[in-house]
């Protein structure tokens, strides 16, 4: 892939901004009317509670309760592309201190977390923006992404070297989820009645298989009316396990036109399906768009891991899955040609999947 070596403007870190006590925003913050979030001040009315899926039931001795959890993640994946997944193994201790360590981060002094400071050659390391097209609209947020697989991809002197445990936590964090990862895409492939490795091996299996971590931080916002935290898009990979803020709602998904403010349970994973799934389920499951709000009175952090294909596997509908009824709906494309899409025209909606769609 081919991309420009540094971003086509200046970067200014949105946390600079907010902490300068600016009451407006500047222009390139600022979404047009028809894609403006809103300041949600009462969550009631618009938030809801995205399947929740209790993982301890697939140990459990009863052909039943384990056939229906799959059924649950299964058709979660079909009408929402979004579930909750409790006791799903990973330490709850661990979690905590891999959030506390990211917030350590970001509170650090700019000029620690410059030395990290990213390109858009590979988005490794501290950013401010996704996409090099000159003149786009922002979202009001700041990042950390990392490589965590292959191993051949993974440098850990490219990961921040304070606060001191940070390097070591997010080691141990992204084994836990790599195993948790494999675990969901086991049961995903069964819920579409194939071989319980089909997506793991359509991945590239243990040698290939990529995966990534984003530590997300949303400053507060003094007009979270007119930006965005994260544009609405789908994920261009394969799953998302997501630790949001329990304490501020922020993830809104679409669902049937509708934008509703997703309820985090404590301890608890969010679990979405990506691009490469819908395309691998020939679209039974689905990638859904989603969007993060900000908030104008405090500082919001989440954690994402993606677990996606590797960059040279090409990814096309299951055979299995097409049939004269229904052919397959998309063509093939490796994952790194899929991704370059993301890389210059940043978050579009689903416009990325949608283009692959093969004429009928």
């Amino acid at each position: 892939m081919s991309f420009l070596q540094s971003w086509p403007e200046p970067i200014v870190r949105v946390q600079s901004l907010s902490e300068s006590g600016i009451r407006k925003i500047p222009d390139h913050f600022i979404k047009p009317p028809s894609d403006r979030s809103f300041n949600i001040t009462d969550t009631k009315t618009t938030s809801i509670n995205v399947p929740l899926i209790d993982l301890e039931n697939l140990n459990s001795p009863n052909e039943f309760v384990r056939k229906e959890t799959i059924d649950g993640i299964s058709n979660a994946c079909r009408e929402w592309g979004f579930f909750q997944v409790a006791n799903h193994g990973v330490s709850h201790e661990l979690m905590e201190k891999t959030r506390a360590v990211w917030h350590e981060f970001f509170q650090l002094s700019l000029e620690e977390k410059q030395k990290f400071a990213n390109s858009p050659v590979t988005y490794e390391g501290y950013g401010s923006r996704i996409g090099t097209e000159v003149g786009a609209k922002l979202d009001w947020c700041d990042y950390f992404f990392l490589h965590y697989l292959p191993e051949a991809l993974r440098d850990e002197n490219k990961w921040p070297r304070l606060p001191i445990l940070c390097r070591k936590l997010v080691l141990e964090y992204g084994q836990e989820l790599v195993k948790l990862s494999k675990r969901l895409t086991k049961i995903l492939s069964i819920g579409l009645g194939l071989k319980e490795d089909y997506i793991h091996q359509s991945f590239g299996g243990n040698n290939e298989t990529s995966a990534c971590l984003r530590a997300n931080f949303y400053p507060k916002c003094p007009q979270p009316d007119l930006t965005h935290g994260l544009s609405p898009h789908s994920d261009p990979g394969g799953i998302t396990l997501l630790l949001p803020d329990t304490d501020i709602p922020g993830l809104q998904i679409r669902h049937r036109n509708n934008w509703l403010t997703v309820n985090p349970i404590p301890n608890a994973f969010i679990v979405n399906i990506g691009d490469q799934v819908q395309v691998l389920s020939n679209a039974i499951y689905k990638s859904v768009e989603h969007r993060v709000i900000v908030n104008s009175k405090k500082d919001r952090l989440s954690l994402a891991f993606f677990y996606n294909p590797g960059g040279d596997k090409l990814i096309k509908p299951a055979h299995q899955l097409v049939t004269n009824d229904c052919p397959a709906l998309y063509s093939p494309m490796t994952f790194n040609e899929y991704r370059s899409f993301i890389r210059t025209k940043g978050l579009t909606g689903k416009c990325q999947i949608e283009s692959l769609k093969s004429p009928r």
